[in-house]
């Protein structure tokens, strides 16, 4: 988006808000994280599954149609720059799956696919009166590791940081 359409939208009140990028595990505040990153590409060399990605300047990020996050921390023992940093007892992240208006189900097409890779069993389907299973992530039991991401056909699924 140009900068004049950008000021166009803030003016009429469409306020457009870029979501941080997801990050891997464990990773500090995004500020303070693109001030200790290093770029060196540890983290990437260290994922089990390939997940991490350098496709923002440099800077990790994940992607999930390479796989799932298996939370082993690999990519936290590999960062010499404590951008990633792991506390006792601590979540790796507050992101958790969302189902957009892509999905099958939306369009009265029967599809489960992302309940059965969900290990955690946060997705479940509600039945509709007349209609389709809906799909529903439970946020409590979702723990944002993006099993559910490559396998959808439409793409209708997004691991983002919960607000």
């Amino acid at each position: 988006m140009t900068d004049f359409a950008a000021r166009r939208n803030f003016l009429r009140g469409r306020f457009s808000r870029r979501a941080a990028p997801l990050r891997p595990p464990w990773a500090i505040a995004e500020e303070a994280f693109r001030q200790s990153c290093t770029r060196c590409g540890d983290c990437r060399a260290a994922c089990p599954t390939r997940i991490i990605s350098d496709r923002d300047g440099g800077y990790p990020i994940l992607d999930f149609a390479a796989g799932e996050c298996t939370f082993c921390g690999a990519c936290v023992d590999a960062c010499r720059s404590a951008a990633l940093q792991r506390a006792d007892g601590q979540a790796p992240w507050s992101a958790r799956a969302v189902i957009g208006e892509r999905c099958l189900a939306a369009q009265q097409v029967e599809c489960r696919i992302c309940g059965d890779h969900c290990e955690a069993a946060a997705i479940r389907f509600v039945a509709r009166l007349g209609g389709i299973a809906a799909p529903l992530v439970d946020a409590a039991r979702c723990s944002g590791c993006g099993a559910c991401l490559a396998p959808c056909p439409t793409r209708a699924i997004v691991v983002e940081q919960a607000r």
